[in-house]
């Protein structure tokens, strides 16, 4: 049995929309946690917010339009919160020095108890994120024989 268009169609927009569900959800989050919280993020999770941030309308805009072309546009910035996240969620759990500390004593730090969701750091939660779009952007697309 093989699959039509209108149903490969509309599982590429069932991901696309999940892709983007989980890039809205990640922002919204981000932004409460700043402005609502009032919790200043450390210097790598702004970096990763703004590989976040650009995701909502990318996605958003791809999945109204129907184009399907997402991928071209949201993959490096995915790839590039994805590093980001990896590296960060490493400092968190130790598992790589840290010769630049980006959660200083001074300044916003992810570390504390404040800075977990559901008892999950931060970090992990953005390391969770990224990898979720990437899967959905790099699903096999179309017609499988």
């Amino acid at each position: 049995m093989t699959r039509t268009d209108e149903q490969a169609l509309s599982r590429d927009d069932l991901v696309l929309t999940l892709a983007f569900l989980i890039a809205l959800g990640a922002t919204f989050g981000a932004l409460f946690i700043g402005e609502v919280l009032g919790q200043m993020p450390c210097t790598l999770c702004w970096y990763q917010r703004i590989a976040m941030f650009p995701l909502v309308p990318i996605l958003g805009l791809s999945l109204w339009r129907g184009d399907g072309s997402a991928w071209l546009y949201a993959l490096p910035l995915v790839l590039a919160g994805l590093a980001l996240a990896a590296w960060h969620s490493g400092l968190y759990a130790g598992i790589l020095p840290a010769p630049i500390v980006p959660c200083t004593q001074n300044g916003p730090s992810c570390t504390g108890e404040a800075q977990m969701i559901l008892g999950v750091p931060i970090p992990y939660l953005s390391l969770a994120a990224f990898a979720a779009i990437l899967a959905c952007l790099i699903l096999p697309k179309g017609n499988r024989t």
